[in-house]
């Protein structure tokens, strides 16, 4: 049977073991040990594995009989984890989200003759992937993504809690954001441009720029415009400007006391207690994915929309489902030999390919996870 290491059983490392775990010998290795707890509470079958996935130089021993890695680790240490492991010479499935460019690790995959599918998972990954199949369609001239993971039930002062790691969320607040305009990249605050949209099930939400084109900035030169507005609930961001202005997100330590600490470390520790999703709290996804152009000669926007929920039955948040079933689809891509190019593929890579493509929607479908298009 095939052999399946998962970095990182965190929420969403946690659901790709429990899914992947019906086909395939799957074992998970994470430092906490109550994120292994809960994953062997889920499922006794699943092997867990307490190790420190900082100490890189250790992969080559423990992941030697595995045939597939998936990471999923925090963005802070997900390039260096990616990295470690291509060393190893292991196929992989990614969805670290860490900041720096990814392709800068083809010419290694390459080299030692690996495939790695990064970024695969809702945005970035669904969001890749559909523009990766309509730009062999048609002549993509606008893609525009917005997409939020939200609490049920949203309570002051935040109206948000984070469906993945809180640090990564306070990444996303404090990087400049990159958008295409008019056929040149440009870069912004995040958090800006502002905009109300109406979303069925959900009603009115907040969109704004966050640095969520990554790899299409490169892969797709060709289309002019680009843009990725994350969505929050009215009153967030107000909130998250406050905080910003003040200074609650500055790098330079300051002293207190005698001890010195930086603002962004002491409110990132506050937000992580604020912002923690409970285990079996409801939220939902909300995502709406633009791709326009021509096709023969006619204007053409396909617009693809998603509303996702927590899953009671298997106590699965929704973005666990979003995120980890895309990542797993992507496994099975691999490991059915559906896939088998080397190198570095971002998902718009993968989803120029109709088979694959129609294999992950497909995937999705049969977990519950429905897209609806308009076109």
């Amino acid at each position: 049977m095939i052999k399946i290491a998962i970095l990182g059983a965190g929420m969403v490392g946690r659901a790709i073991a429990l899914d992947l775990a019906r086909d395939f010998s799957v074992s998970s290795f994470d430092l906490n040990q109550n994120n292994l707890d809960l994953l062997q509470s889920r499922n006794s079958s699943v092997e867990t594995i307490h190790k420190d996935l900082s100490q890189f130089h250790d992969y080559a021993n423990w992941l030697a009989p595995y045939d597939i890695i998936v990471t999923a680790v925090p963005g802070f240490m997900g390039f260096e984890t990616l990295k470690a492991v291509i060393n190893c010479g292991k196929n992989v499935a990614d969805i670290s989200f860490f900041p720096e460019d990814v392709l800068q690790l083809d010419a290694l995959a390459r080299n030692k003759k690996v495939t790695v599918i990064t970024d695969i998972g809702v945005a970035p990954g669904m969001s890749n992937l559909i523009l990766g199949r309509y730009n062999e369609e048609m002549i993509v001239t606008n893609f525009e993504c917005y997409v939020g993971g939200l609490p049920q039930d949203p309570r002051p002062p935040f109206f948000y809690k984070a469906p993945f790691s809180p640090i990564d969320v306070i990444e996303e607040y404090t990087r400049p954001a990159r958008l295409k305009e008019h056929g040149r990249i440009v870069e912004k605050p995040a958090l800006t441009e502002r905009e109300i949209m109406e979303f069925d099930g959900v009603g009115k939400l907040e969109a704004f720029n966050t640095d969520g084109l990554r790899s299409l900035l490169f892969t797709m030169p060709h289309i002019p415009d680009m843009k990725e507005k994350t969505l929050r609930y009215p009153g967030h961001l107000d909130l998250i400007l406050a905080l910003k202005d003040a200074g609650f997100f500055d790098e330079k330590e300051i002293a207190i006391k005698g001890i010195k600490v930086s603002p962004l470390a002491f409110t990132a520790q506050v937000l992580i207690g604020e912002w923690k999703l409970g285990v079996e709290e409801e939220e939902l996804t909300v995502m709406r994915v633009i791709v326009e152009g021509k096709a023969e000669g006619e204007s053409r926007r396909i617009e693809y929309n998603l509303l996702d929920k927590y899953d009671p039955v298997t106590k699965t948040s929704s973005m666990s489902r979003t995120t980890g079933y895309t990542c797993a689809a992507a496994v099975h891509l691999i490991a059915k030999n559906l896939f088998t190019e080397i190198g570095i593929f971002p998902p718009e890579r993968i989803g120029k390919d109709k088979g694959c493509f129609d294999f992950i929607t497909g995937y999705l479908k049969e977990r519950g996870v429905f897209w609806k298009i308009k076109s």
